[in-house]
């Protein structure tokens, strides 16, 4: 499904099932920052991982991200002012902070500019806290400018500043009891990897050397994601072909095995798998890169007790691949596959971009460009998208829903 690319992951593999995932159902998450949260992409990839891998929790996501936007504020208003139509009026009970990319400046670093960055963040904080106070805060240490790819423009280069920043959203978050993600370091070690791997293509990864591709979004998703201690388990399945039993069914349910003609079951999900398939091309190169399968995206099929020989794996009489009996005994990833699953999941994510489209024409195309004029007709076009963006998102929370599929594996032929 994928190209191969010869990467060094740059973080340990599985991430561990974990009961304590930080979002709960009823929810409203709020993405706060700049630009790079304003491309919607980190953020939606984070929200249709919570829709794929938890289709029963029913949370409500909100992308506030204003280009430009600085600790205190910008074209949007002031910091007081964003904040105050921004954020506080979807009454969150998450919100997650990104700022620090214009903050620096894009110089050396400079203690004065820092000092206004670090007064203008905990001013942040102390509304937050004010204006709502049980909401419960993650901060985002600033995603990486590329020195990595191309030559920093001075001496340490322009992400050594950021990561300045990021030591000071680390300390404050510790300080404030506030949850904290590195969406930094990841980013630079994938630059790094994929940089040795295919230098070319990795310019392509942060083309401006500020604003990411979807590929290195979805790393700093995972970066999230990790932080919010989401757990690595799509499913896991284990069958003894042999004996006919279901050794391990782990967030599915599996029956109707048959052993009659090959081995035969059905399968029920409680998640999807993350979809990964994106019109990207630097895409497959960041998953080649990064540990983001074996970090948030296992969907384990392992059969034991096969006869040696080479098998093909059906799901819902669609061919999914072929199969060593040996590469089955160890186990197999569906996520990394093409499957009726992943094109599922697919779907989701399509339908959180929707969704967010058309909050953002709501609020930024009419709302915010039309808030200087007295128009008869504006209010019953925002009441319209905001309904219209609500059936939006009822189709993603139903699509998310796992359905039944029947497998098939089936021995080939030798060949002659």
């Amino acid at each position: 499904m994928r190209a191969l690319y010869l990467c060094v992951l740059f973080l340990p593999a599985v991430v561990a099932q974990t009961p304590d995932f930080y979002l709960h159902d009823g929810d409203t998450v709020v993405f706060y920052g700049d630009s790079i949260t304003n491309q919607r992409l980190y953020t939606a990839f984070t929200e249709a991982f919570v829709l794929t891998r938890f289709p029963e929790l029913h949370i409500r996501f909100v992308h506030s991200g204003f280009s430009g936007d600085r600790v205190s504020g910008g074209a949007g208003g002031s910091i007081d002012e964003r904040l105050d139509h921004d954020v506080f009026p979807y009454r969150p009970t998450v919100v997650t902070v990104m700022l620090g990319m214009n903050d620096g400046e894009y110089q050396p670093y400079d203690a004065g500019i820092f000092r206004k960055y670090a007064a203008g963040y905990r001013h942040i904080i102390e509304k937050l806290k004010t204006g709502l106070p049980t909401a419960r805060i993650t901060l985002l240490e600033p995603s990486a400018y590329d020195d990595v790819t191309r030559p920093p423009a001075f001496a340490e280069g322009y992400n050594s500043v950021l990561k300045r920043y990021g030591e000071f959203v680390r300390g404050l978050a510790k300080s404030e009891q506030l949850n904290v993600a590195d969406l930094n370091a990841p980013v630079v070690a994938l630059l790094r990897a994929a940089n040795s791997s295919a230098p070319e293509q990795a310019q392509q990864l942060i083309p401006d050397r500020v604003h990411p591709g979807a590929a290195v979004h979805m790393i700093m998703a995972e970066a999230l994601l990790k932080a919010w201690h989401a757990p690595s388990t799509v499913t896991s399945v284990e069958i003894d072909a042999a004996a006919g039993a279901v050794e391990q069914a782990r967030n599915t349910t599996v029956d109707a095995v048959d052993v009659s003609n090959g081995i035969a079951w059905t399968q029920l999900d409680k998640s999807l798998p993350m979809p990964t398939d994106l019109p990207d091309e630097t895409m497959d190169l960041a998953l080649r890169c990064s540990d983001f399968f074996d970090a948030l995206n296992q969907e384990r099929l392992k059969i034991a007790g096969l006869a040696e020989g080479k098998y093909r794996l059906l799901i819902d009489d669609q061919e999914i691949k072929q199969f060593d009996a040996a590469d089955l005994a160890r186990g197999i990833n569906l996520a990394t596959m093409a499957t009726p699953m992943s094109k599922q999941a697919q779907l989701v994510l399509d339908l959180t971009h929707r969704h967010n489209h058309l909050h953002f024409a709501r609020w930024r195309m009419v709302e915010d460009a039309l808030k200087d004029y007295t128009l008869t007709k504006k209010q019953t076009v925002l009441d319209g998208l905001d309904a219209l963006e609500a059936e939006v998102v009822a189709l993603q929370q139903s699509a998310a829903i796992p359905k039944p599929h029947h497998y098939r594996l089936e021995r080939l032929a030798p060949a002659q």
